[in-house]
């Protein structure tokens, strides 16, 4: 058996347990430390520890990027996520000069690196980009419906409650507000209190909205996710069926071999099973 490569060691490191274990700790560890950085009086009173700590991070995120790299080889970057890892990690070497200070506000994004490091949450992310056709077209048809209520809204309360729908973008905003069932009621009195028939029309675009169209949103996710995960379990039982053909294809290949000597052995032993037969035939019989 081939003794391993370097490259063939760095993989078996990336691919390890306590490694993806220890680059979320890290990741955990630095959200905390990015979050006390927000208290003005901690970073005041140890500016040097942060800007140590910032360096040690980025070293790590660093080495690891560049472990992945020498791991992988070309494949690495055929995986988007290794992607979205170089870029969080590229952007916190950035210089911490003036014009890259926008940038360096983004290593924050070192957070989001949690999504890439845990498969449970890749599957949500893959799954929430697999609903983005089906989810467009729910999405298509509720802003149809809001946009359709607020001009109603504009035209028929407009001189009740200017407030709320005095033109068009106000009305956009309060029929919004109603589709979260914020504030709702309040909205509602505003115009109820001289036209008692628009509770009908306030309750029905609620149920329209709220109850039916946005639900289609979710269950158009919850489909994508399932997918997601009978996919993953399909392409996991795919891989076991392929070890397992390989399994068996090796042993039928070693049965085959033993057969075919075995084969050969016999054939030997009947070849000078046969000659002695013959010498024992042809010589001449005792006592003549």
């Amino acid at each position: 058996m081939p003794e391993p490569t370097m490259r063939d060691r760095a993989r078996r490191i990336v691919e390890s347990g306590w490694f993806q274990n220890g680059v979320i700790a890290l990741i955990l560890i630095n959200a905390v430390s990015l979050g006390l950085e927000t208290y003005e009086e901690l970073f005041a009173a140890a500016p040097e520890v942060f800007s140590v700590t910032e360096t040690v991070f980025v070293g790590l995120f660093a080495a690891e990027l560049a472990l992945k790299v020498f791991a992988y080889g070309r494949s690495f970057f055929r995986d988007p996520w290794n992607w979205f890892d170089a870029i969080v990690v590229g952007i916190a070497l950035v210089p911490s000069s003036s014009g890259f200070s926008v940038l360096r506000l983004l290593r924050i994004l070192r957070i989001l690196r949690l999504v890439s490091a845990v498969p449970q949450m890749r599957q949500i992310i893959g799954a929430l980009f697999r609903s983005v056709p089906g989810m467009s077209t729910v999405i298509g048809l509720l802003l149809i419906t809001v946009y359709t209520a607020a001009v109603l809204a504009e035209k028929l309360f407009e001189d009740v409650s200017p407030h709320y729908f005095g033109d068009l973008h106000t009305s956009l905003y309060t029929m919004f507000m109603v589709l979260t069932t914020e504030n709702w009621p309040d909205i509602a009195e505003s115009v109820t209190e001289q036209r008692p028939w628009a509770a009908a029309f306030f309750v029905g675009y609620i149920v329209v909205t709220a109850f039916i169209l946005l639900n289609l949103v979710i269950g158009v996710i919850v489909t994508a996710l399932e997918e997601e995960v009978e996919s993953q379990r399909w392409k996991e039982d795919q891989e076991l069926e392929q070890v397992q053909h390989d399994l068996v294809m090796a042993r039928l290949e070693a049965l085959s071999e033993q057969v075919e000597r075995l084969s050969r052995q016999v054939a030997g032993l009947g070849g000078e099973g046969a000659g002695g037969g013959d010498r024992a035939d042809g010589g001449p019989a005792p006592g003549k």
